[in-house]
């Protein structure tokens, strides 16, 4: 468990709470509620086959599920440049898609960000899913992944390895993704009409599940920035760096987290200071997967002479055996059979005849 996943998927929980915390406090004006429910979530399991985001989504009874209009989740968003990808499984030409990236693309004009639209069909013969909105697609949510990786990673590519540490996550581009989907969100599904319900699913290692019943403000077709810099609205640049610097600091691989694990419970604590309800449910990882618990051993270490002193040992070893063997030599055979032991033989003639 030493992979932390600073950027996949650290920045997505960080950009999560902040985006939580400015709605909290734009909700707490009567005048300035809206008229939708926005609910968020935190689940387990991104790495396999967003196991969590499969099993929470199933928890949902039918009426649930077709009362959310769209759910947006968020993927790797900390260490982008000036461009970002909106992957999707229905055609570009679905209405509630059109209007997505439309809005995403209008407030990220205004804050000179490149928005991309990325359109991949789900194979629903296979069980495999390469990004965390496919779960929300099979179950007919339509549903939208924001992300900085322009192609769909592999199993298990990609996903918080022991390289996605902090000195490559950079708390900036997390505040420019926050203020992208914030006003995204506030000024681009106020048009709609029916029961709204957003989601922002984040997905990483961690359990539970978060949820958040408030209304949407929207300022749709308006060039105003609800949460713009300087304002009581703004984003809060050392709320994202205090967050990040705890997630890459704290190892979250799902099945090595209780339910009552610290670090769940922060999180827990954090959301139910930003929204009105706040459930959680523990689930059992199942897959093709099988993980083991760290055991406990018993190491022995033990101090030896040094090297020098084997040198030395056998140095005196082969004198010894020497001086014995010349005194042996010597009182047997007399001290010239000694010498002639090393003494060069004399060289054998060949006569011819």
């Amino acid at each position: 468990a030493l992979s932390v996943g600073s950027d996949s998927n650290g920045s997505g929980v960080v950009a999560l709470l902040e985006i939580a915390r400015l709605f909290s406090l734009l909700y707490s004006n009567p005048k300035t509620r809206g008229r939708y429910n926005l609910l968020f979530g935190l689940t387990s399991g991104g790495p396999y086959n967003y196991n969590g985001t499969q099993k929470w989504l199933r928890s949902f009874d039918q009426r649930l599920r077709e009362s959310i209009d769209y759910a947006i989740c968020l993927n790797s968003i900390g260490s982008w440049d000036n461009e970002l990808w909106i992957h999707v499984s229905k055609p570009p030409e679905n209405a509630y898609i059109k209007q997505i990236f439309e809005g995403f693309s209008n407030v990220a004009e205004e804050l000179d960000i490149k928005v991309g639209l990325k359109h991949k069909k789900i194979n629903i013969s296979n069980p495999r899913v390469a990004w965390e909105h496919e779960q929300f697609s099979r179950l007919r949510v339509t549903a939208a992944t924001l992300s900085e990786i322009s192609t769909a990673p592999e199993l298990l590519q990609g996903t918080g390895g022991l390289f996605d540490s902090r000195q490559f996550v950079n708390e900036t581009a997390i505040t420019r993704g926050v203020k992208l989907v914030a006003e995204s969100l506030a000024d681009g599904i106020g048009g709609m009409s029916g029961n709204m319900c957003g989601k922002y699913d984040i997905d990483h290692a961690f359990a539970g599940q978060f949820l958040d019943t408030r209304h949407i403000y929207g300022h749709q077709g308006k060039n105003v920035q609800i949460f713009a810099d300087g304002g009581s609205l703004a984003v809060n640049p050392a709320y994202i760096q205090s967050w990040l610097d705890l997630l890459s600091q704290t190892p979250r691989v799902a099945p090595f987290l209780s339910k009552n694990d610290p670090f769940v419970m922060a999180l827990k604590k954090e959301l139910a200071d930003h929204t009105d309800e706040v459930n959680m449910q523990h689930e059992v990882l199942e897959g093709v997967f099988t993980f083991y618990d760290s055991t406990s051993a018993r190491l022995n270490i033990y101090q030896v002479a040094s090297v020098t002193f084997d040198l030395l040992l056998l140095l005196m070893l082969g004198s010894y055996l020497i001086v014995l063997f010349s005194f042996l030599v010597i009182t047997t055979r007399g001290l010239d059979d000694l010498i002639s032991l090393f003494r060069r033989p004399p060289s054998r003639k060949v006569k011819t005849a």
